[in-house]
């Protein structure tokens, strides 16, 4: 009975589902690495049995055998507001390496700390086959890092290096030129756009969609001053009811964040403005919240699920091939219904 229950407990190996199909070790491994040679009846018989046992291939052995750890890493600022895309992000990137050898390992870190210290430790540790992170910079030195180190990688989001680098991308700068021709169909006349910090390339890409269409359409337009959208948030407040409450108050006004787009009504309703008839408000966001929030808020969806399959596939692509370098950009076309 004892060596019953120990082996009932015993980490599953192919071995052990070689036994149980009656298959010879070898094929085994190669139907779980999908091996051309391998039928297709085979593989999905060996594949049920290795998920009925949770099998999970040894990282330690596979590390030996191939040098790879089988691991990606996502590395993300713990900082970021609760209503962004990043919950979706992990989400689309966990589902879709389920049917690859990969694992997900999320690597956070916070405003404090330096964005280049995750990347330098998953480098010199040699914890994982490739890296996805966010919130690029304009000339990123993880970027420059990762390439001088052959160690593959892709982005969410653009920089000055794309070329050399796998990314996905949202085009910020048509979402911009969609508000803002929105807005003025609309009759509003004086534009500010809730910016996002300006080292980050992303805010180029939206400011250069505001101004110039605000300029080609013969608008008046600010940027808003002594805050972003990723300000904390009583800094937000204080910059926000402080645009509200002055003579030069938009009639209209454009943000790229969910959680800032909340902060910019509630700055509008305490100096009595009404969303939809006094001012306007144009939102970018992944999930469908804000019509439930504020019926009147203008939408243009961002679909972040997109986002995190082609970012996996680009960077296992990037690994298996180094010179496959996959980039993808969804541009927007038009605003929610």
């Amino acid at each position: 009975m004892e060596n019953t229950g120990h082996s009932r407990h015993k980490r599953p190996t192919l071995r052990t589902i070689a036994q149980m199909t009656g298959l010879a070790v070898a094929t085994v491994s190669r139907a779980l690495k999908d091996a051309p040679d391998i039928g297709v009846d085979t593989k999905i018989r060996v594949r049920e049995v290795a998920d009925r046992l949770g099998y999970r291939p040894n990282r330690a052995g596979v590390r030996l055998r191939t040098g790879k750890t089988n691991v990606i890493a996502l590395v993300m600022s713990t900082e970021e507001h609760v209503m962004n895309h990043t919950a979706q992000l992990i989400h689309s990137v966990s589902r879709t390496l389920k049917n690859t050898p990969y694992h997900l390992v999320i690597t956070p870190y916070g405003a404090s700390d330096d964005p280049m210290d995750p990347i330098r430790y998953i480098v010199e540790t040699e914890s994982a086959d490739g890296v996805i992170f966010n919130q690029i910079k304009l000339q990123d030195p993880r970027i420059e890092y990762l390439l001088k180190n052959n160690v593959p990688f892709a982005t969410h989001g653009r920089s000055y290096s794309n070329e050399k680098h796998p990314y996905f991308d949202f085009d910020n700068e048509a979402f911009c030129r969609i508000a803002v021709e929105h807005l003025v169909k609309r009759g509003r006349k004086k534009l500010a756009l809730l910016a996002p910090p300006q080292d980050q390339n992303y805010a180029r890409n939206l400011i250069t969609g505001f101004s110039e269409n605000c300029e080609l359409l013969g608008v008046d337009y600010s940027i808003v001053e002594n805050a972003t959208s990723d300000s904390p948030v009583a800094e937000l407040q204080t910059a926000l009811r402080a645009l509200m409450s002055t003579e030069n108050c938009p009639d209209g006004v454009i943000s790229s964040s969910t959680s800032a787009a909340m902060f910019i009504v509630a700055a509008a309703e305490k100096v009595g403005l009404t969303i939809g008839k006094d001012i306007d408000l144009v939102a970018k966001e992944a999930l469908d919240f804000l019509k439930y929030f504020r019926e009147e808020i203008i939408v243009v969806n961002e679909d972040v699920s997109k986002a995190g399959t082609f970012l996996v596939e680009a960077l296992i692509a990037a690994i298996e091939g180094p010179d496959d370098i996959r980039q993808g950009l969804e541009v927007p076309t038009g605003i929610k219904n």
